[in-house]
């Protein structure tokens, strides 16, 4: 028997599936002279960049502390990743996540979010009371040191 619509009666429909998306997830340190317009630039790029590549996400700034978390094609993030590291413009690069899995996107937008700098301070405490690798123990410390130096300053918008 079939329904209405030509269905097998007792025929399950097929839900549409997942995107696979690739997401990676770190913090750094920004360079000496980054300030909030550079910051604005590195917004301005990824919003004209990344999404022409299947690529969203969320960047956080303050206190001098970059958090980012971004998404996509697999081959994408990772051509973003090799560029991350080789910018210049931060330093103490920690991978905090990365993998892929079948789900629907957590950013469907590129955007700026203002956070709290001491929400930074518990995602980086987290992330090194967590953390097993001696470079990212090292670079985390420096992090969280470099937060405490100074006052806490967000940027961004809501």
């Amino acid at each position: 028997m079939f329904d209405e619509y030509g269905i097998p009666r007792g025929a399950e429909l097929d839900e549409p599936a997942l995107p696979a998306l690739y997401h990676f997830v770190y913090c750094s340190r920004a360079a000496v002279g980054v300030d909030d317009a550079e910051v604005g630039r590195i917004v301005e790029a990824a919003q004209r960049h990344n999404l022409a590549r299947g690529i969203t996400g969320v960047l956080v700034y303050g206190s001098g502390v970059f958090f980012q978390w971004i998404e996509g094609p697999a081959a994408e993030i990772q051509k973003l990743i090799t560029s991350l590291h080789g910018d210049s413009r931060h330093y103490d690069i920690v991978s905090l996540s990365q993998s892929e899995e079948e789900r629907e996107r957590l950013y469907p937008n590129w955007d700026m979010e203002r956070v709290e700098a001491e929400d930074i301070r518990l995602v980086l405490q987290d992330a090194l009371d967590s953390t097993e690798d001696k470079n990212n123990v090292a670079a985390l410390k420096r992090i969280l040191e470099h937060l405490d130096a100074g006052p806490l300053v967000s940027l961004g918008r809501n």
